[in-house]
């Protein structure tokens, strides 16, 4: 079981490594002003998220059925580990941030030359531009971290996202969770996890996506300084891994309130 649980760990963080990188890919349109196709490629890296999370669930089953029969098992224990997954994954992407956008932006010039995603993976992928690609590499600096005071960024929109990652990041956790602390409702609990998910969906789209399109519309116009998304972005990234750590609060209250909502439902 050990090496389901070690399966599930890398997926969940290929999950929250690729879905924060898209960042990088936003960053690098705005600056070339080709956000579209920024916004398309970004598209791409969230399809392999969620191929991962497809992948992830079913064995993430598994775990539950195996801590069923298995009552000293720590599941709690283990899905805490998941978690951790998400954490560390957050964490890489922040570090690998500036070369992500470094090479997002050589991506979108080289679309505009090969004109597809396929002519554009036979020219750009190569074991030689491979081997090329660590020159490449910049990681952040401690003087980056001094840029990123919140101030002239709503704390609203910050503190909002520590709570969508956070709820986001334990939904489906949470709801198999539940499903081990009940019998009768067992099944019910473990389809639940659109209660938390559609929850920090709701907020995503209301009250964060909205703000960063308005942010990125005035950088585009020329009404604010490109270092100003740079900021919202990295704060971005440092209350998505601020959540991951709320999350691992939110994992049992979340399965108890699943397991309520299904029983007076």
């Amino acid at each position: 079981m050990l090496q389901q649980v070690i399966v599930v760990f890398l997926f969940t963080f290929i999950i929250h490594l690729s879905e924060t990188l898209t960042y990088s890919l936003r960053l690098a349109g705005v600056r070339l002003g080709k956000l579209a196709v920024a916004l398309s490629l970004s598209g791409i890296i969230l399809l392999v998220s969620r191929t991962a999370n497809m992948v992830q669930g079913p064995l993430t089953g598994k775990i539950i059925d195996f801590a069923r029969d298995h009552p000293e098992f720590n599941l709690i224990g283990h899905l805490r580990l998941v978690i951790g997954a998400s954490t560390i994954g957050t964490l890489t992407a922040i570090l690998l941030f500036p070369s992500a956008v470094f090479i997002s932006s050589r991506i979108i010039a080289h679309l505009e030359v090969a004109g597809s995603i396929p002519l554009l993976v036979r020219s750009f992928v190569s074991i030689q531009k491979i081997k090329h690609a660590r020159t490449h590499m910049r990681f952040p600096r401690l003087e980056m971290l001094s840029r990123l005071r919140i101030g002239g960024i709503p704390k609203r929109l910050v503190g909002m996202n520590i709570l969508v990652t956070g709820i986001y990041t334990i939904g489906v956790l949470a709801a198999l969770l539940a499903s081990t602390l009940t019998t009768e409702y067992a099944t019910a609990a473990s389809q639940a996890s659109g209660l938390i998910n559609g929850v920090a969906t709701i907020l995503l789209t209301i009250l964060i996506d909205p703000q960063i399109g308005l942010l990125t519309d005035k950088v585009l116009r020329g009404e604010k300084e490109t270092k100003t998304l740079n900021k919202v972005f990295g704060l971005l990234m440092l209350s998505r891994l601020a959540g991951t750590l709320l999350a691992q609060l939110l994992l049992v209250p979340a399965a108890y309130w699943i397991k309520w909502l299904v029983t007076v439902m």
